[in-house]
C-alpha cells in the first residue's frame, strides 16, 4: 500500500477543498459554513459524527478489531486581514482570510478520513477525527480537550502547513516545539493635576514608561540565558489631553517561554516589578496576567511514529531539523492530557512566490503541500492504529 499515492489521487479534491474554504473564510466560533464542508464530506464517506462546541466536529472511525484510540486534528478558523493576493480563490468575505492555513488543514484531515475509510479493515482500533475551531484565538482547543467525547483517545497528532520550510520537507521532532503564549494586563493609577503644576499630580504615564522599561529586565537578569523567553508589551492608552496629567494608563503585552518553570518565574517577576516600580512613582498598578495555551511539547513515543511515518511515504531525507519557534498553539492543550505530536508540513516554494509569513496577508502555499500534509495525517493514522499479529 502507498498512501502518498493514494493522497495523490485525490490532489484534486485536496485543492478544491483547500480553496472553497479560503474563498469563505470565517473568524474564529463563527465557523458555520466549514463546518457544513465538514460534515458534507463525512456524511459523504458514511463516517459518523458529532457537532460540538458550536462549530467544532468530532468524526469516528472505528476499525474491524480492538486497539488503541487515537486523534487527528485540524483547526478551522480565520483571521480578521484583508487579502491581498491576486489568486482566483482569495478571500470573498472582505476583511477575513485564511492566513495562517487553517483551510489547508481542514482539507488535509478530510482526505485523510477519506484514505483511512478505505483501509478500514486494516486498522486495529478507532481514528477519532478532530475538526477544532476557534485556534486563532487561542479558546478552541481549551474547549475541546476535556470533552467525554476524548476522554478515551490515547494519543494525538496534528499538522500544520509552514511557510518556513520548503515543500517536501517535514519537521516532527521531540520536545518544546512552539512556547506557552500568554497575556499581561496593566491599569496604572495616579492623580491628575494640571500639565503645568505636574509636582500636584501622581503621572501614571511617567510611571506606566518606567514600568515599560523595568520589565525588559525580567528576560536578561531573572531567566537562563539558555532558555528563550519573550515578554513585549504591545499596547499602551492613557491621558486625554496635552496640558493635563494623566491619572490612568491601560498597557497590555504578551509572554512566551517553553519551559513550565520559565513560566512560573516570569510571571512572579513580572507583577512584582510592575507593582513596586508604580509604588517608588507614587502609583498602584493592577497586574493580570492570564495564561492562554502552554508551550506545545510532543512526546517520544507519539514522534517517533510521525516520525516513521514520514519516513516511509518519502525517505528519511524528508525529515527537516526546524528550530522551535515562539509562536503560540492551542493543540498544546490536547498535549497537556494525551501524549501526541505536532508536525510541521513544508509549504514554501520561492520560485512560485509561496513565501509570505503567516499572519500575512499575502500567506499562500504551495499545494503539493496538501498531498504530503494529507499522505502523513493518514499514514500517522495507520501505522498507530494498525492491525498487530495475534502471537499464538
Amino acid at each position: 500500500m502507498n498512501i502518498l499515492e493514494e493522497a495523490g489521487r485525490h490532489q484534486e479534491r485536496l485543492i478544491s477543498l483547500r480553496r472553497d474554504i479560503h474563498r469563505h473564510p470565517e473568524l474564529s466560533w463563527k465557523e458555520t459554513r466549514t463546518q457544513g464542508v465538514i460534515c458534507r464530506e463525512l456524511d459523504e464517506l458514511g463516517i459518523p459524527y458529532e457537532k460540538v462546541c458550536g462549530t467544532g466536529v468530532i468524526a469516528v472511525l472505528r476499525g474491524e478489531r480492538s486497539g488503541p484510540v487515537v486523534g487527528l486534528r485540524a483547526d478551522m478558523d480565520a483571521l480578521p486581514i484583508t487579502e491581498k493576493g491576486k489568486a482566483e480563490y482569495s478571500s470573498e468575505n472582505q476583511g477575513v482570510m485564511h492566513a495562517c492555513g487553517h483551510d489547508c488543514h481542514v482539507a488535509m484531515l478530510l482526505v485523510a478520513a477519506r484514505i483511512l475509510k478505505a483501509h478500514e479493515n486494516e486498522l486495529c482500533g478507532t481514528i477519532k477525527l478532530i475538526f477544532q475551531p476557534a485556534e486563532e484565538v487561542i479558546e478552541g482547543a481549551h474547549a475541546m480537550y476535556t470533552l467525554p467525547q476524548l476522554a478515551d483517545v490515547e494519543q494525538i497528532f496534528g499538522a500544520h502547513v509552514w511557510i518556513d520550510l520548503p515543500v517536501g520537507m517535514i519537521s516532527a521532532e521531540v520536545g518544546p516545539r512552539m512556547a506557552s503564549a500568554d497575556n499581561i494586563y496593566l491599569t496604572v493609577e495616579g492623580k491628575s493635576a494640571h500639565g503645568a503644576q505636574p509636582h500636584q499630580s501622581a503621572d501614571a504615564i511617567v510611571a506606566a514608561c518606567a514600568i515599560v522599561n523595568a520589565l525588559q529586565t525580567v528576560v536578561s537578569r531573572t531567566v537562563d540565558p539558555l532558555e528563550p523567553a519573550v515578554v513585549t508589551i504591545g499596547t499602551i492608552a492613557g491621558g486625554t489631553s496635552s496640558n493635563i496629567i494623566a491619572n490612568e494608563v491601560k498597557l497590555s503585552g504578551t509572554v512566551r517561554s517553553f519551559q513550565p518553570a520559565v513560566r512560573d518565574a516570569v510571571e512572579r517577576r513580572l507583577e512584582q516589578i510592575a507593582c513596586t516600580t508604580a509604588q517608588a512613582y507614587g502609583t498602584t498598578c493592577r497586574f493580570e496576567y492570564r495564561r492562554c495555551t502552554p508551550a506545545t511539547i510532543n512526546e517520544a513515543a507519539s514522534t517517533e511514529i510521525a516520525r516513521k511515518a514520514v519516513k516511509t511515504l518519502f525517505g528519511d531525507s524528508a525529515l527537516a531539523h526546524l528550530k522551535e519557534t515562539t509562536g503560540g498553539e492551542d493543540f498544546a492543550w490536547f498535549l497537556e492530557r494525551i501524549p501526541g505530536c505536532y508536525v510541521f508540513v513544508g509549504a514554501r516554494n520561492e520560485e512560485t512566490g509561496k513565501c509570505w509569513p503567516h499572519h500575512h496577508e499575502c500567506f499562500d502555499v504551495d499545494e503539493q503541500a496538501l498531498v504530503n500534509g494529507a499522505a502523513v495525517l493518514a499514514q500517522v493514522g495507520l501505522d498507530a492504529g494498525m492491525k498487530r499479529s495475534v502471537q499464538k
